[in-house]
Parts: C-alpha cells; sequence; structure tokens
C-alpha cells in the first residue's frame, strides 16, 4: 500500500475527551518513532509487529499520565520473545517533545509461523512509573492475556488500576513515494473518567481465568454508554487510523460527535535515548577492580552497547569500579 510522504500528524498524541460519556482518550499516529527503534535492530517480522504494537501502546498510555519523567511497560514471557521494553520519557518543557525509545529479547531459533502475540507463551505486562530523583517509582503486573499486547494492556487496567480502557490499534509494513517498506501504526484509546467508585460484584469477577475485563467494571448507564463507543470503535477503517486523508480531529467527530468531543493541545513523539556515557560509568561503579578486569577485551578496553539504539562505548578499565569512582571523588 502505498501512502504518499510524510503525514503531518505522524508521531503525534492527540488527547481527547467525551463529555458527554465520561471517558477520555488518545489518538496516536507512529512513523519515524518506529522507524527509529527498528532500523536499530534486524528482527524477525513478528517480533517488529509486536515491538510495533508495544511501542504504540506506549505513547497511548505515556500521554496520558501526568509524567514528570519516565513511563515504561515491559512484558516478560517463557516464550520465543522472551522480553519486549520501552520507555516513554516526558517533554522536559510544556510544548515540548516526548521520547520513545523499544527493544526486544529473543530466540530466533524457537520462533515459529504463528501469529506474533503467540510467540509469547505465559508472562506477564508490567507498568513502571519513575517520576524523577526524590520519588518512589511504581510498579503495577497482570498475566499476558487474550490475543494482542492490547489486551494484556486493557487487563492490566482492569485488573491492577480498577479503570476501564479500551484499545482499538492498527499497524503493519507500507511503502511510501520513492520509500522502502516501512512500519507505520496508528490507535485510540479509551478510558472511562475515575469518577465512579468501580467495583466488580462477585458475580462479575467469576471469569473462568480470574482476571477482570473492563465489562466487569461497569453498570446502568456507565455500562451502555462503554458499549456505544466501542462499536463505533468497530467502524474505523484502517486508513482512517493510519492513512494520509482523514486528519485524527475529523476522526473523532466522524465517530463520537454526538459524544461532545473535546480535543487538546496534541503531543509530538520522536524516537530518543537516553543511554550516555555517564550513564555507563554509574552502571559499572558497582563493580571492584576484579570484577572490571574480567570485562577487559582483547584490545584492552571495557564495551557496553545499548540494546535500544545501539549505541557503543569504549572505556578504559582504570576509569570505572567504585575504586575508579572513589579516587575521583
Amino acid at each position: 500500500m502505498s501512502l504518499g510522504n510524510k503525514i503531518a500528524w505522524d508521531d503525534t498524541v492527540l488527547p481527547f475527551q467525551l463529555d458527554a460519556a465520561d471517558m477520555r482518550g488518545r489518538i496516536a499516529r507512529l512513523d519515524g518513532v518506529l522507524q527509529g527503534i527498528l532500523k536499530q535492530h534486524k528482527y524477525p517480522e513478528p517480533v517488529e509487529a509486536l515491538v510495533a504494537e508495544m511501542a504504540l501502546l506506549t505513547a497511548l498510555i505515556g500521554e496520558s499520565i501526568k509524567l514528570q519523567w519516565k513511563l515504561s511497560l515491559q512484558v516478560q514471557t517463557n516464550g520465543p520473545v522472551r522480553m519486549i521494553a520501552t520507555d516513554f520519557y516526558a517533554p522536559k518543557a510544556t510544548g515540548g517533545t516526548a521520547q520513545i525509545r523499544a527493544y526486544a529479547s529473543f530466540d530466533k531459533e524457537k520462533l515459529t509461523d504463528k501469529p506474533p502475540f503467540d510467540q509469547l507463551g505465559k508472562g506477564y505486562f508490567a507498568v513502571l512509573i519513575d517520576q524523577g530523583e526524590g520519588t518512589k517509582p511504581y510498579q503495577g503486573l497482570s498475566p499476558l492475556n487474550g490475543k494482542s499486547l492490547s489486551d494484556s494492556a486493557e487487563t492490566y487496567f482492569a485488573q491492577s488500576e480498577q479503570l476501564p480502557t479500551s484499545f482499538y490499534l492498527k499497524f503493519g509494513k507500507m511503502s511510501t513515494s520513492n520509500i522502502k517498506e516501512n512500519w507505520r501504526a496508528g490507535g485510540i484509546m479509551i478510558q472511562h473518567l475515575p469518577t465512579t467508585n468501580f467495583q466488580a460484584t462477585e458475580e462479575r469477577s467469576a471469569n473462568p481465568t480470574g482476571l477482570l475485563s473492563p465489562q466487569d467494571l461497569l453498570s446502568g448507564d456507565n455500562a451502555e454508554n462503554w458499549n456505544r463507543i466501542n462499536y463505533h470503535l468497530e467502524t474505523i477503517d484502517d486508513l482512517e487510523l493510519i492513512g494520509p486523508s482523514v486528519t485524527p480531529s475529523e476522526l473523532l467527530v466522524r465517530l463520537f460527535h454526538e459524544e461532545q468531543p473535546r480535543i487538546f493541545d496534541t503531543q509530538s513523539v520522536r524516537f530518543g535515548c537516553s543511554c550516555s556515557e555517564e550513564r555507563v560509568r554509574q552502571s559499572l561503579s558497582i563493580y571492584s577492580a576484579k570484577d572490571i578486569s574480567k570485562m577487559i577485551t582483547s584490545e584492552g578496553l571495557v564495551t557496553a552497547d545499548c540494546q535500544f539504539c545501539g549505541a557503543h562505548y569504549e572505556l578504559d578499565p582504570k576509569s570505572v569500579g567504585f575504586e575508579a569512582t572513589s579516587i575521583g571523588d
């Protein structure tokens, strides 16, 4: 499929609110972010698909949290794809650009021809929030569930946050004019405003898996509104999310004009990594000179590679480790 050159609303997240339904949401479009993430590695296509989906979830969830520093999503499993990790770095100033990075760890020999989500096996979906120095990091976990990472994210919000949340995502490889095939992604996140004390009844929470779903938390008008909004999401055409013709705001009006949609300032996002030589030195400061000696290469250096961006660092062994740190102090 050919889409033309870069679209104005690529690599953005548009926050909105549906006043008539007591819900909020985000629409995200990723293009350059995915190219920045995936060009660092030669992932097999199923792994690329999982990383693309995880990056899209990260953009949607990251913008919905009033972050001062970093949101991280992680998936750990016993399957061929052992881990997927993403970070969302909040802008340093109002109106600034957020940064996203991601990588995956996998066993190439164990990958199969099954759908991407089936490469994960059993495991968990984790959300970690770090608000910076002087604050206590938050971590929440829930089991992988359903048929996609977005299903697992919905389970996390229902199970861990008691907050009805729905994701509708589209992503895949597409071609653009005079540019080779590349990944694009678009998605919508809908979340009920936390104005109601959501509580699953014993009857509703008797799910065979033991896990809550968004529907388990809703009743009466809230449930009716939720079902109506999600019915509208099912009418979305793929190109409305990732194509060049329909802007995010136009899509909102088409889907939810009766819900009194209200849009807010767009958040721009880009691929970015926080690695640096200073951070590498900090990570090595826990090792003694004896430990460092075991890391020295044949060239007489200590080396480190960033799993997110592929940056390569070469350090003098005498300048790292806690002995070096104490001498420097």
